[in-house]
């Protein structure tokens, strides 16, 4: 039985639709704003979070009533049903592919609500025996660039991995000290987002595949670079353009990564779908993040925990995120708590 075929007849009963909005700063330097969903139902909550970036779409869902799901249902025929729903009505969102944000917010939801409902884990619905999740902290390294903050946290514990977003700003000495830290897993060149003709950097793609073993997510692929990327190809990664098995396909070459980053599915089906195809084609996983503030944390921990526990994921707790935060932060791996329910971690 296919995972989502382990999920979709569970049955969700829906009285009432809640939204609740988050709001913080965080160590990349912006104001990060979410809105979780609320499901209620049988004297249960499912949630599930809306990572939608812009404030103004956030802005645009407080202006507007709560669409309404009340009724009895299974997670499949909800599904069924949002697909005929414009969850952004009456406002197009700022980008096209913030709709599948939304949706997974409210599928996410209703999942977390059946379960919470039945009294189960998600680990328990698939049959799936949740691991400690081993996480990297992505983070950036200031203005100008420097290992300061990568060394302070190592400081405070050397077990320490980062996922980091190098640039062409970097000078080649900071590659070094990085790479004697052996504690740099992921580099995110963010090169894939840039179109089909992105300016790239040669240099930059030396010096980030010069270090040894670490995951290079989201290169380009340009005549400048193409020799180098195409030969290490086990070592790509790709996260931004991965919405479903279709989009992995799509990909220039079979990467040896792939950045799960739940979102960005838009609906359980299509994530669980992607998550078999990379087990079967040899592609291995990540889970990845967006500044969740809430609920959203706990899904991609919660995730990880039952599909990818021992990778590099960038499910860091919260903590990290916070500058207003200070130590002692959460260890690597981390446990869930010892009596999760629903999606919760």
């Amino acid at each position: 039985m296919s995972l989502y075929a382990r999920v979709a007849d569970l049955p969700v009963t829906i009285d009432s639709v809640d939204r609740r909005r988050y709001t913080s700063e965080t160590t990349s330097d912006f104001t990060r704003t979410t809105t979780e969903y609320r499901l209620a139902g049988d004297d249960a909550v499912g949630r599930g979070e809306d990572v939608c970036y812009k404030t103004a779409d956030h802005d645009a869902l407080a202006e507007t009533e709560p669409i309404d799901l009340a009724g009895d249902w299974t997670v499949a025929t909800l599904s069924a049903h949002l697909d005929t729903a414009d969850l952004f009505a009456p406002e197009a969102p700022t980008y096209e592919h913030y709709r599948n944000y939304r949706r997974w917010a409210i599928e996410s939801a209703a999942l977390d609500l059946a379960l919470r409902q039945r009294g189960e884990t998600l680990g328990e619905a698939l049959g799936i025996e949740p691991d400690p999740v081993r996480f990297v902290v992505s983070t950036r390294l200031g203005e100008p660039p420097t290992a300061d903050r990568i060394e302070r946290l190592l400081a405070l514990d050397d077990t320490r991995e980062f996922k980091l977003d190098p640039s062409e700003e970097w000078p080649a000495d900071l590659f070094t000290t990085l790479g004697a830290t052996d504690a740099v897993q992921i580099m995110d060149l963010k090169d894939w987002y840039g179109g089909p003709d992105p300016d790239v950097e040669p240099e930059l793609y030396r010096d980030v595949f010069g270090m040894d073993s670490v995951i290079v997510e989201d290169a380009a692929f340009v005549s400048e670079t193409n020799q180098l990327v195409e030969s290490r190809t086990e070592r790509l990664s790709f996260d931004f353009p991965i919405d479903g098995v279709e989009s992995l396909r799509s990909l220039p070459v079979k990467p040896g990564w792939c950045n799960v980053k739940p979102s960005r599915f838009g609906t359980l089906e299509s994530l669980f779908e992607t998550i078999e195809y990379c087990q079967q084609a040899g592609i291995d996983l990540y889970g990845g993040g967006q500044f969740e503030l809430a609920s959203g944390r706990t899904a991609i921990q919660t995730l990880a925990a039952l599909f990818y526990p021992d990778a590099p994921n960038d499910v860091a707790p919260s903590v990290f995120n916070d500058p207003e935060e200070t130590p002692p932060y959460p260890a690597s791996p981390l446990r869930s708590d010892v009596n999760p329910v629903g999606i919760g971690f």
